[in-house]
């Protein structure tokens, strides 16, 4: 046992000695560390892959790209007018009806760890796309028009100028779908993964309290959530100083 597991442990024990509570045991604390972890990942490679897709997506919106543009609208609406929980089921339990001899996509859809992931990722990316596509649209036309004063394409213009300036703009607004989505991965636990809202329910399942378990879960995501406020005010501090009033 590492330091800081013993450092949880005797903690864990301190509290439940002072307070009594069966739920704050240290054998009902330990749960929530893997659905803690659990939690992390699902939120950060839904991120990561969701953010790849939108920039994409839009870039195809801003560009207009024949034959594409019309289906990326078309995915968007969809993903951003139903509930993310109708869509990890639908994820979860439709793509089990598609038969292939793939075994990567045996994998995939035996995974209820990667469905989750695909369905949060499709639906971080149908919001991201719009936030990215309504602040490139909003670029000043003072901005394209010095572009191509200096020679750039249309092309490089969108990468070099609107793009960047675009991505600043739409910083805080991003900032929120982030603390969005750390929220949304407390339904994960429908489709059987163990997040910290599934570790407040197996907390529930071994001491028959249904209260302390889901305000220490609740605990967690305050705690997160607050580090991520934290991050994404320094981003836009750092990003958008040019915006800020000079002080006097």
């Amino acid at each position: 046992m590492n330091d800081t597991t013993s450092l949880s442990y005797t903690l864990a024990h301190l509290l439940h000695d002072l307070t009594g509570i069966k739920s704050l045991s240290a054998e009902n604390l330990s749960l929530y560390w893997p659905g803690f972890v659990t939690t992390i990942q699902l939120t950060f490679i839904s991120l990561i892959l969701g953010l790849c897709l939108a920039l994409a997506f839009a870039l195809i919106r801003a560009m207009r790209v024949p034959f594409v543009h019309r289906p990326v609208a078309v995915f968007t609406y969809l993903f951003r007018s139903t509930p993310l929980l109708i869509q990890l089921y639908l994820i979860y339990y439709g793509l089990g009806q598609i038969q292939t001899d793939s075994q990567l996509w045996h994998t995939l859809i035996g995974s209820p760890f990667w469905l989750a992931i695909t369905a949060f990722m499709l639906n971080t990316a149908a919001y991201t796309t719009e936030i990215i596509y309504g602040a490139i649209k909003t670029t000043p036309k003072g901005e394209i028009e010095a572009a191509h004063a200096y020679g750039m394409s249309p092309r490089k213009t969108m990468l070099r100028v609107v793009l960047p300036n675009a991505f600043r703009r739409a910083l805080p607004a991003y900032g929120n779908e982030v603390i969005f989505m750390l929220h949304a991965t407390a339904i994960a636990s429908v489709v059987t993964l163990t997040d910290i809202t599934g570790a407040a329910i197996q907390v529930l399942f071994n001491t028959y309290d249904g209260f302390t378990p889901f305000v220490t879960a609740a605990v967690f995501y305050m705690v997160l959530s607050f580090a991520l406020q934290a991050l994404f005010r320094r981003l836009e501090r750092k990003l958008l100083i040019h915006t800020q009033p000079a002080s006097a």
